[in-house]
């Protein structure tokens, strides 16, 4: 993850102060223990400024307003408590070539600032600390020991330190080229890597957009490098330097990440750097919680599997309990032909005359040992009628799963925000349900924030076509979104999604775009590997769900069967991206 270099920092900076001071606070509200969003409100706006002090995503910007999850973070609370009637009037750095910001706040404009909250965006030391007038620290998101630090503890009472100053030679428009040249190749070696040695405020992703300008390869050596090559680097070296003299940026995204001076196609700084550290983030998220999902999943099937496979086993047994009675039905028919001592005897059968064989206890007559066979099938009969059920039951609880385990291997990588938010329906509902412990995951967003889209696409007939993405998007689609005029599709007794194709008052589906639609079921559903797979479709007012039944468990009937081809399925949804 590309992290917030001193220019991409002043670029923010910047635009924050042109747009955004004076801003009046409004309100403090902390997202997790990382990151807290400012309410700002100017004379035309009201947006809300992240700060972030996450070790790999330290960054502070405007951004999207925040979930109405309750906040219970004492830093959030001391700010709205000592900010609160005041306004920002000033965004400055604490010292050239640092990435430490003051946010400054007065009554008004042009009065002594009464709170100074420092934003320290320097990796895993990252924090944002609230001082008052007199440069005492109040409160600190991440509060440092000296037992912590013996360099810079940080502790609410004591009075706050600048970050310790670095002793690289600092940048300067006044230097000349030969100078410059002779500080970066003083020690031959990769161009990108003596340049971030040679001077403070440069970062890796500058310095190779730096030299990518330059039209020169990173791993150039210094002593190889011709004059032309120098010449063209100096150039862009003065570009940056003029760039944040003149507070003139070009923000843009890159292969790798992105880039405040050499970019096209992105006209806020602001906009680009929440875009790419969200998606980041939630990529990171995205990514464990898939994880740890399909653990849980895997492991909570195997067991089912196991519990199934048992009582499968027992009602094998039990189906000698008819076998049993045959038995005892013909001892009993040929009592004349027991003799005592008989471990064994053999008599025909009453409908084919084959011989059986019925073992026998030798302590037992004839009489005993039939009562025997008549218990024996009792037994067998009571265990066949205890067990149906609760296999019926580990059955239907695997189906569920599985249903599950098939909305999960559409998540395949993480895309959009949707993806994350439909990943988290998922895990809301195993809360829910029972196969998650909740107090091991984030607390469930509210259904304003987690309200996701089922995909959406078109029939070669021009038809809208939606197919839901978790079980709350199928419930959704089922009960909720479709019509009398509807069609529903499912593959047949195997789990996957609800489709629906949404079909205008007298118009009528042909028969493209049933199969188009029955190949995207079959592609969305557990046999999306196979090379056809029964799909049936019914109207919507055909689709019931059972009373207690689970989420996204429904029974049908009237319904038509169709073979979806999965495989063409997947070829249409790989190369035409959802509508949106």
């Amino acid at each position: 993850m590309q992290p917030v270099d001193f220019t991409t920092l002043m670029a923010v900076c910047a635009e924050l102060r042109s747009q955004w001071l004076p801003a009046r606070f409004e309100q403090a509200y902390q997202r997790d223990r990382f990151t807290v969003l400012l309410a700002l409100r100017t004379l035309k706006q009201r947006g809300w400024l992240t700060l972030s002090w996450h070790p790999q995503a330290a960054r502070m910007h405007m951004s999207e307003p925040p979930p109405r999850d309750p906040d219970t973070f004492t830093f959030s609370q001391q700010l709205r408590h000592q900010l609160g009637g005041l306004a920002l009037v000033a965004i400055e750095p604490v010292s050239p070539w640092e990435r430490a910001i003051d946010l400054q706040f007065a009554h008004r404009p042009g009065e002594p600032a009464l709170w100074h909250l420092y934003i320290e965006i320097m990796g895993q030391y990252s924090n944002a600390i609230l001082v008052n007038q007199e440069n005492a620290i109040v409160t600190a998101a991440h509060q440092v020991s000296s037992n912590q630090s013996s360099v810079r503890p940080i502790q609410t009472g004591q009075p706050y330190e600048l970050p310790p100053a670095r002793l690289d030679p600092a940048p300067s428009l006044a230097e000349d080229f030969e100078r410059w040249k002779s500080r970066i190749a003083l020690v031959p070696g990769a161009i990108r890597k003596n340049l971030v040695k040679a001077y403070r405020g440069l970062s890796s992703s500058l310095v190779l957009s730096m030299v990518k300008a330059a039209e020169i390869q990173p791993d150039r050596l210094t002593d190889e490098m011709s004059d032309g090559e120098w010449q063209r680097l100096f150039e862009c070296w003065q570009f940056w330097l003029k760039s944040l003299e003149a507070e003139n940026f070009q923000p843009g995204f890159t292969s790798s990440g992105y880039t405040v001076l050499w970019g096209q196609g992105e006209t806020s700084v602001q906009n680009m750097i929440d875009r790419y550290y969200r998606d980041q983030l939630n990529q990171q998220v995205f990514t464990q919680l898939l994880h740890q999902i399909t653990q849980r999943l895997n492991a909570v099937l195997g067991k089912l599997r196991v519990k199934a496979e048992g009582f499968e086993s027992r009602l094998d047994r039990s189906d000698r309990a008819d076998q049993a009675k045959q038995q005892a039905d013909l001892l009993m028919a040929h009592l004349h032909l027991w003799e005592p001592g008989m471990q064994s005897i053999e008599l025909c059968d009453f409908e084919t005359g084959e011989p059986v064989t019925i073992p026998l206890d030798p302590e037992k007559n004839a009489v005993l040992n039939a009562q025997s066979l008549y218990k024996q099938h009792q037994k067998l009969k009571r265990t066949r009628a205890a067990i149906e059920p609760l296999l019926k039951a580990v059955q239907d609880e695997m189906f569920y799963l599985e249903e599950i385990e098939t909305a999960i291997a559409q998540f395949d990588r993480y895309e959009t925000p949707d993806d994350l938010k439909a990943l988290e329906e998922i895990r809301d509902e195993l809360v829910q349900e029972g196969y998650l412990e909740g107090s091991e995951y984030r607390k469930a967003t509210t259904q304003q924030d987690s309200e996701t889209q089922p995909y959406r696409y078109k029939t070669p007939g021009g038809f809208e076509l939606l197919i839901g993405r978790n079980n709350r998007q199928n419930d959704q689609l089922t009960f909720r979104t479709a019509t009398e005029y509807d069609l529903w599709f499912h593959t047949q007794e195997i789990p996957g999604s609800h489709v629906l194709l949404r079909l205008e008052p007298g118009a009528i589906a042909d028969e493209q775009d049933l199969q188009f639609t029955a190949n995207l079921a079959a592609f969305h559903s557990r046999a999306r590997q196979s090379e056809q797979v029964p799909v049936v479709y019914t109207e919507p007012k055909h689709v019931y769900k059972p009373k207690g039944a689970k989420p996204g468990t429904v029974i049908y009937k009237q319904e038509r069967v169709i073979w979806g081809q999965p495989q063409q399925g997947r070829e249409f949804a790989i190369s035409h991206r959802p509508i949106s």
